[in-house]
C-alpha cells in the first residue's frame, strides 16, 4: 500500500500547474483547401498551423482581421468554428538516405506502403538560395544517355536546364532515361576514376500528374533497377492545390540534404506549368489580386526562389534542377515559358512536328541552348562533336528550302545528305540510354565518315550493330575511352582498327 501511495507522490510531485501560453484562432469558413482563420494574433508567414485531425496548414496570408492558411491534407473534416493553434515552426520535410527508394507525399510521408520513413533529420521547406559567393562554376557533367543532348547541349552538375515542349513529345522520358542512366554509372561504381562518375542520387517530384502516369513512372524506373538512387515526391491531379504547391519545394529540401553532405542530386520538377496553376488557385481564393492570364504578381518569384535554390556548392555537391514546361501549340513566348526560360541556363526544346515524322528524342536544335553545359562536357565528347550542332541546324535551314527546288549543286547535296545521317543517328528508343564512350566512338564513326556509303535509311540499323559491336567485342577499348574521357593518337588508332573490323563485318 505505502509504495503506490508512493507512487502517486512522486506522480504529484512531478505535475507542472505554470500557465502555458498557446496561440489559438477559430475557422471563419473553409474553400477549396484554403481556411480563413480569426484569432491568430502571433502568427507568423509560412508558419505551420494545426487544424483539428491531422491536418497542417501553412499561413500565407497575413490579413488585419483574419489570417489565409491553405490546409495540406484532407479539409473534409474541417468546419467553421474548429478550434487551430499556431505551432511556432515553419514547414519542414524529412530529409537523408532512407527516402531513396521511396515514394512520398508533399510533407515527406510514405505512399508505397513500405512503412514509416526512418529519419531523424528534417529540412525546411523554404530556404534562402545559397549566395553567389558559395557557389562554384559548373565543370562537371550531367550524363543523360541521350547523345543529341550529350553531344550538342550538355547539361553540368549545379545546372538548371528547362526542358520545354507540347504535350506528349517525351519531356518525361528524357528525365527517366536521364535518371535510369546515372542509376547505371552508379552502380557500375565509376566514382573513383573521375569526378564526371561520381554517383547522382535523383528526385523526382512530380506535380498534377495523373495517378497512373506516376505509377508508370515508378514501373518504369524499378524494371531499370534506378528506384534505389530515387525519390519519388507525388502531388497527383486529385491532391489538393496546397499539396501541389508545396511539392516541388519539398523535393527541393530533400535535394538540399545531398548537396549539404558533399554528394551530388538531379532534380525533376514534372510540371511547373501545373504548379504555377496550383498556386493561381489558392492565391485566387485567397483574393490576392491577379494579373496576366490571371495568375498573381508574385508567380515569377514562386519559381525563381525554387530554381535559384539548384547550385554546385563549393567544399560541398551539387544540385541540378531540369524543370518541364509545357506549351499550348508550341507558344514558347507565353508568361509562365518565358518567366522559367529566363531563370534557368538554357531549355531544350522539344518540337511536335519533329516528333511526329519520327525523329525520337524530337530535339530542336536550332531551339535549344545550355548556357554552361560546354565547360562541363567531357573531352571526348567536345572532341567528336564539336561541329555537330551547327551541321544539323544548317541541315534543317537547308532543307527548309530545298523542297522548293529540284536543282541543287552539289556541295548542298552533299550537306544536305550529311545532316540526313546526323538526323537518323541520333534517333534513339526510349529508357534506354547510351554509356558516354559507346556514344563517343559512335560520333567518331560519323566524323570519320563511316555512315557515309550506308544507305541514309539503314543508319538507324547501322549505329544499332555499331554499338552492340563495341560492347560485345571491344569492350576493353571502352574501357580505356571511358578512363582517359580522351581521343589520343592511341585510342584513335585503336578506333580505326575496330571500325575497319566493324566495317568488314557488316558489309559481310
Amino acid at each position: 500500500m505505502s509504495t503506490v501511495i508512493e507512487q502517486i507522490e512522486q506522480q504529484i510531485a512531478l505535475l507542472s500547474s505554470k500557465a502555458v501560453k498557446k496561440n489559438t484562432g477559430t475557422i471563419r469558413s473553409v474553400a477549396d483547401g484554403v481556411a480563413k482563420v480569426d484569432g491568430l494574433s502571433a502568427v507568423m508567414y509560412n508558419e505551420m498551423v494545426q487544424f483539428p485531425g491531422n491536418a497542417i496548414g501553412i499561413a500565407l496570408n497575413l490579413e488585419e482581421d483574419e489570417v489565409g492558411c491553405v490546409v495540406l491534407g484532407d479539409v473534409a473534416g474541417l468546419k467553421e468554428g474548429d478550434e487551430v493553434q499556431t505551432t511556432g515552426r515553419l514547414l519542414s520535410v524529412p530529409v537523408g538516405r532512407m527516402l531513396l527508394g521511396r515514394v512520398v507525399d508533399a510533407l515527406g510521408r510514405p505512399l508505397d506502403g513500405k512503412g514509416p520513413v526512418e529519419t531523424k533529420e528534417f529540412y525546411p521547406v523554404e530556404k534562402i538560395a545559397p549566395g553567389i559567393i558559395v557557389r562554384k562554376s559548373v565543370s562537371q557533367p550531367v550524363l543523360t544517355g541521350i547523345m543529341a543532348i550529350d553531344s550538342m547541349i550538355p547539361i553540368g552538375r549545379g545546372q538548371r536546364e528547362l526542358i520545354i515542349g507540347d504535350r506528349g513529345t517525351g519531356k518525361t522520358t528524357i528525365v527517366i532515361d536521364t535518371i535510369i542512366n546515372q542509376a547505371r554509372i552508379n552502380r557500375q561504381g565509376l566514382a573513383s576514376k573521375d569526378p564526371a562518375f561520381r554517383p547522382l542520387y535523383s528526385i523526382y517530384v512530380a506535380v498534377g500528374q495523373k495517378q497512373s502516369n506516376i505509377a508508370r513512372t515508378i514501373a518504369t524506373l524499378e524494371a531499370a533497377g534506378a528506384m534505389e538512387y530515387t525519390v519519388i515526391v507525388a502531388a497527383p491531379a486529385a491532391d489538393n492545390p496546397a499539396n501541389q504547391y508545396v511539392a516541388p519545394y519539398a523535393g527541393a529540401a530533400m535535394g538540399e540534404w545531398f548537396m549539404e553532405n558533399n554528394l551530388d542530386a538531379l532534380i525533376v520538377y514534372d510540371d511547373l506549368s501545373k504548379h504555377a496553376v496550383a498556386y493561381r488557385q489558392i492565391s485566387l481564393i485567397l483574393k490576392r489580386p491577379s494579373g496576366r492570364e490571371a495568375y498573381p504578381g508574385d508567380v515569377f518569384y514562386l519559381h525563381s526562389r525554387l530554381l535559384e535554390r539548384a547550385a554546385r556548392l563549393a567544399g560541398k555537391g551539387s544540385l541540378t534542377a531540369l524543370p518541364i514546361i509545357e506549351t499550348l501549340a508550341g507558344d514558347v513566348s507565353a508568361y509562365i515559358p518565358t518567366n522559367v526560360i529566363s531563370i534557368t541556363d538554357g531549355q531544350i526544346y522539344l518540337e511536335t512536328d519533329l516528333f511526329n515524322q519520327g525523329v525520337r528524342p524530337a530535339v530542336s536544335v536550332g531551339l535549344s541552348v545550355s548556357r554552361v553545359g560546354s565547360s562541363a562536357q567531357l573531352k571526348m565528347t567536345k572532341q567528336v562533336a564539336g561541329k555537330l550542332k551547327g551541321e544539323l541546324a544548317q541541315f534543317r535551314e537547308l532543307a527548309a528550302f530545298a523542297q522548293f527546288g529540284s536543282d541543287l549543286d552539289a556541295r548542298t547535296k552533299a550537306q544536305l545528305d550529311r545532316g540526313a545521317r546526323i538526323v537518323e543517328l541520333f534517333k534513339q528508343p526510349a529508357f534506354n540510354p547510351i554509356p558516354i564512350e559507346v556514344q563517343a566512338a559512335v560520333l567518331w564513326a560519323m566524323q570519320n565518315n563511316y555512315f557515309d556509303p550506308i544507305d541514309v535509311k539503314k543508319i538507324v540499323d547501322a549505329a544499332n550493330h555499331l554499338r552492340e559491336f563495341l560492347t560485345t567485342r571491344k569492350s576493353a577499348l571502352l574501357d580505356r575511352l571511358r578512363e582517359k574521357a580522351v581521343i589520343d593518337d592511341t585510342i584513335n588508332a585503336e578506333l580505326k582498327q575496330a571500325l575497319e573490323e566493324w566495317k568488314s563485318s557488316h558489309a559481310a
